[in-house]
């Protein structure tokens, strides 16, 4: 049977991967080490992801803004949880000039900075540092913004979306009067991040905790949802931080209450990546290439007249672009459907697979015959091979014009279920005993930062909460077998009998399984 891709899922899936990237036409690596220039069809799956995020963040208050790429490195240094973080990924800029030096262009020796600049892993410190300048009073609160930008953190073993070197984030940043009201939000922002996975992106999620040894730097407590990819790692998919009062503490943000004493600010910060394009892809890519859900995809509907080069062409570029037009005039899932037509100078067979490769929801073909039966042939990509191939269906301009919506959040809905499926069926719940552990999981891929060939599967396990050197010793225990906790869902089930590390009373279930 034909594929569209060289390299199937079964077969290495990091290579599948990889191809599906490149093959899709949604990035590819560009000439600084680590980074990647992101392609047109890639970009615009992040604008749509961008788009409905931002209404969403409005709806729930907050604002945009914009906060220096540069950080001053003593803001850095006043909290120390921070830096030690990050401080191996962070690049600094020492110059702001370059000079010819023997016929060498260098850094201008004359030209040193009185103190290093951080270019942005993340934006706590110098946002902290304009919040103390914002906040007097408690009816200056909550204060609630957010900011699209790009970051750095230097990464030395890269993957397109996955993990780069510069990559491009939103990261919310508010303060509160207490830790109930911050806390709250906390939340508010991780429901946000939980609904839209589920219903834009068609990926499930579970919602959770973190345990205190991968809590953000200088959080009191960090919350994600966790995604299950088809090779049966968790992606970290989104995150949300209750950063209690240490940045408050060390840029000296302060509020007069209400009954005129001073109070230190709660904050809280939030964000998800690029990295979910990654995930969009090893969520519902095939062997064909990319899947996107209709609600992400640039294109939803694309158009494939059979061309021959001649007069002949132009009746039925006239046909594709009236039911073009009769197609964007709908809406669909909240918004215009997206359709377009490829008129390019190519075979129409390398025209089928080159949309096939990128996922577009539904392809419609037109030649000849389509014109003079004043019909189409229309191809859903998510239902391209479902053990054998699917014929394409015929049916009329008219009549696919008045079901495209339907088709199209059926195609979203179908997408997220059978996503859903593969999650649900794959997370054990039987596991009484660490011992049985590593044999539920078996060996670990060397590659531990990149797709894997391992188990399709995760663990859900009751534990004790441990917390400092016993907490300490049980990561000891799984990180020979390449494993790591998680989260605690917000959703627990009831947990009883005992800790699989300690043996102890359990107090709550725990995710365990191999990540990116």
């Amino acid at each position: 049977m034909k594929r569209a891709l060289d390299t199937a899922r079964s077969d290495n899936f990091s290579e599948w991967y990889q191809e599906v990237v490149r093959k899709s036409d949604m990035a590819e690596t560009s000439a600084v080490r680590g980074c990647m220039v992101i392609k047109p069809w890639g970009y615009g799956i992040w604008e749509l992801i961008q788009a409905d995020l931002d209404r969403r963040f409005k709806e729930t208050g907050h604002e945009n803004c914009y906060f220096p790429l540069f950080i001053p490195l003593d803001f850095i240094a006043k909290e120390a949880e921070h830096v030690e973080g990050f401080a191996k990924e962070m690049a600094v800029v020492t110059h702001h000039r370059l000079k010819t030096i023997d016929g060498e262009l260098v850094p201008d020796p004359d030209a040193e900075l009185t103190e290093p600049l951080i270019v942005r892993p993340t934006s706590e410190t110098i946002i902290a540092d304009s919040f103390r300048n914002w906040i007097g009073s408690y009816r200056d609160l909550p204060v609630l913004v957010n900011q699209w930008a790009n970051v750095v953190r230097w990464e030395m073993r890269t993957r397109l979306f996955l993990r780069t070197a510069e990559f491009l984030w939103q990261e919310g940043h508010t303060a509160h009067v207490d830790r109930g009201d911050a806390f709250e939000e906390t939340l508010r922002m991780l429901e946000v991040y939980r609904e839209f996975a589920e219903s834009v992106m068609a990926m499930p999620v579970i919602a959770g905790e973190k345990t205190e040894n991968e809590r953000f730097p200088g959080a009191d407590n960090t919350f994600s949802i966790e995604a299950m990819m088809q090779d049966g790692k968790a992606l970290q998919a989104g995150t949300s931080h209750y950063l209690g009062t240490h940045f408050s503490e060390a840029q000296g943000i302060k509020y007069q209450s209400a009954e005129g004493d001073e109070k230190f600010v709660h904050t809280t910060s939030w964000g998800v990546s690029t990295r979910l394009v990654g995930g969009l892809v090893m969520t519902h890519g095939d062997d064909d290439g990319l899947r996107v859900p209709p609600a992400l995809a640039p294109q939803q509907i694309v158009i494939l007249p059979r061309l021959k080069g001649d007069d002949s062409d132009a009746p039925i570029l006239e046909y594709c672009d009236t039911l073009r037009k009769q197609l964007i005039g709908s809406r669909a899932l909240g918004a215009p459907i997206r359709a377009q037509v490829d008129r390019k100078d190519k075979n129409a067979s390398a025209k089928r697979w080159d949309w096939v490769r990128r996922g577009a929801p539904l392809l419609v073909e037109i030649g000849p015959r389509e014109v003079e039966a004043n019909a189409v042939s229309v191809l859903r990509r998510d239902a391209l091979y479902e053990g054998e191939k699917v014929n394409p269906e015929n049916t009329t301009p008219d009549e696919l014009a008045n079901t495209a919506a339907s088709r199209l959040e059926d195609i979203q809905s179908s997408m997220h279920g059978q996503a859903k499926t593969f999650m649900e069926s794959r997370i054990e719940s039987g596991i009484a005993e660490f011992g049985a552990l590593g044999e539920f999981f078996g060996e670990a891929s060397e590659d531990e930062d990149g797709p894997s060939e391992g188990p399709l599967r995760w663990a859900r396990v009751p534990w004790c909460k441990p917390t400092g050197a016993a907490l300490a010793a049980i990561e000891a225990k799984l990180d020979p077998l390449k494993l790591t906790i998680r989260n605690a869902p917000l959703d627990q089930n009831g947990v009883s009998g005992a800790c699989i590390f300690t043996g102890e009373e359990a107090v709550e279930e725990i995710l365990i399984a191999r990540a990116y």
